[in-house]
């Protein structure tokens, strides 16, 4: 079982910057892909940006260039830097990791509010 733990959200101007953080903790697991997902209210969950374990990453075209995924050194925590929100980026983000057996995990969720 893998266990995450989101922080970082909160509320901020349009044109400022968050950064979000995710740790994972577990017993054996082997990680695949790390990568953040947001769902704002009435609207499907969507992709933010995966990273994988060799460092290929996919952003949601919606936040190229605004926003960078990073890993922390001991591999089980990723960071989102946001930068240049909008108040359409305003929802809830998760943080999800894929392990090699192709188990997806979740984390609780972080209400980021941009306000205009």
């Amino acid at each position: 079982q893998v266990h995450l733990v989101e922080s970082g959200g909160g509320l901020v101007q349009a044109g400022g910057s968050l950064r979000l953080s995710c740790a994972a903790s577990g017993s054996a697991f082997s990680i695949s892909s790390m990568g953040w997902y947001r769902q704002a209210p009435g609207k499907q969950r969507e992709l933010v940006v995966v990273i994988t374990s060799d460092e290929t990453t996919m952003y949601g075209t919606s936040v190229k260039g605004r926003f960078t995924i990073s890993r922390g050194n001991a591999k089980n925590m990723v960071y989102l830097q946001m930068n240049s929100l909008k108040p359409e980026d305003t929802a809830v983000y998760y943080c999800q990791i894929r392990t090699r057996d192709y188990t997806d995990y979740w984390g609780q969720g972080t209400q980021v509010t941009v306000s205009s």
